[in-house]
């Protein structure tokens, strides 16, 4: 047995999201978005460190860590979990960090999702995006729209993955879960083969080239339902950040193709709760229009915002909007959805006017 599977078992028993190792410095967990040290341990030199982190992979893969100084794996431990594992090299040695990947995939509605989320799963066609920073629970929020639809239609499901996190079951659809460097050489490759292979549904691990992207979009304009994700804060960023991929001859199709696809942005954050014990998503949802494929393609996306406020009644809000809503239902502290909001000054003012306001009232108001 691996030395560190005591701390990885230690991890869970926790609750907490992440184990991290750096040479010369003590084991931490991140507890509820806080990082803390594990008692009773100290720190690794670089050569221990080594040691145990080479006993977790194959000769292969550790060869690829000393060669690119970079590794990226899922590593199992029956009946405890899965962890998405990141090996590195930094200025005093060896580190690595592993997230935990619950062995049980949440619901929609143990995460408290909108219900505009939830119907996300019954999309036929079209490109959704799931985005928000490191560790804001894109990946958890995926896999529970995957397994509604996984619960709901018949489908054939690819997900490509770098690497595999939530192993799905097969109940009413079939899956192919490919993993990068494993089953496949690239995103590219693996969406190019996606689009051949029946696939319905079509789960991008990370959309981070313009390559993946533009294949996303190809996958999405033929008919598959695709989703992915990025690491942007807001549903307008999101899209420039799409476009601004591209070189500037290419930014007028990809408009033109992202006006005819694009079905849907999530931007999440998650935020400590109110009694300390856990975190709570916190979503802005931009849904498709024919009002937000014109804006797309004439570049207008600072009007997005607009769009939002106006789609209130299809499910659609901002993020200062979903913060307030915590706040008022008292699920988050004032100051910590200060902390993530956009707009603090008319989110400040809209706070001190406090909490009795009803949810007819609790939207912040439009901008002139």
């Amino acid at each position: 047995m691996p030395r560190l599977d005591n701390l990885f078992r230690y991890t869970k028993e926790q609750d907490a999201s992440d184990l991290h190792l750096a040479a010369g410095q003590q084991p931490r967990v991140r507890v509820h978005g806080t990082l803390r040290p594990i008692e009773g341990t100290t720190a690794y030199d670089d050569a221990g460190l080594l040691a145990l982190l080479r006993e977790l992979v194959a000769e292969d893969r550790w060869r690829e860590y000393e060669t690119e100084g970079d590794l990226d794996f899922a590593y199992a431990i029956e009946g405890v979990a899965r962890f998405r594992a990141n090996y590195m090299r930094q200025q005093s040695g060896a580190a690595a960090v592993f997230r935990l990947i619950p062995d049980r995939i949440r619901t929609l509605e143990e995460l408290a999702m909108p219900e505009a989320v939830c119907q996300l799963a019954d999309l036929h066609n079209g490109l959704v995006l799931i985005t928000g920073p490191t560790g804001s629970g894109k990946s958890t929020t995926l896999a529970a729209i995957i397994d509604r639809i996984n619960s709901s239609w018949e489908k054939h499901i690819v997900t490509i993955e770098d690497p595999v996190e939530f192993v799905h079951p097969e109940r009413r659809c079939v899956f192919s879960q490919r993993e990068i460097g494993v089953d496949t050489d690239s995103f590219g490759n693996a969406l190019r083969g996606a689009i051949r292979q029946d696939a319905d549904v079509i789960l991008v691990g990370e959309m981070r080239d313009l390559e993946t992207i533009a294949l996303a979009v190809t996958a999405a304009e033929m008919g598959s339902l695709v989703f992915g994700t990025l690491h942007t804060n807001s549903a307008a960023k999101t899209i420039d950040r799409l476009i601004d991929v591209f070189p500037a001859d290419q930014q007028s199709q990809i408009r033109m193709s992202l006006g005819d696809t694009l079905a849907a942005v999530v931007s999440q954050h998650l935020i400590r709760t109110a009694d300390g014990r856990g975190r709570c998503a916190a979503v802005e949802i931009l849904l498709r229009t024919s009002g937000l494929g014109n804006l797309i393609r004439e570049g207008n996306t600072p009007m997005i915002h607009s769009v939002i406020q106006a789609g209130r009644k299809a499910g659609m809000q901002t993020m200062d909007d979903a913060l307030h809503e915590l706040v008022r239902n008292r699920k988050v502290l004032p100051d910590e959805a200060m902390r993530r909001a956009v707009e603090k000054n008319r989110f400040e003012s809209y706070l001190a006017a406090g909490p009795s306001r009803t949810s007819a009232d609790s939207v912040l108001p439009s901008r002139r």
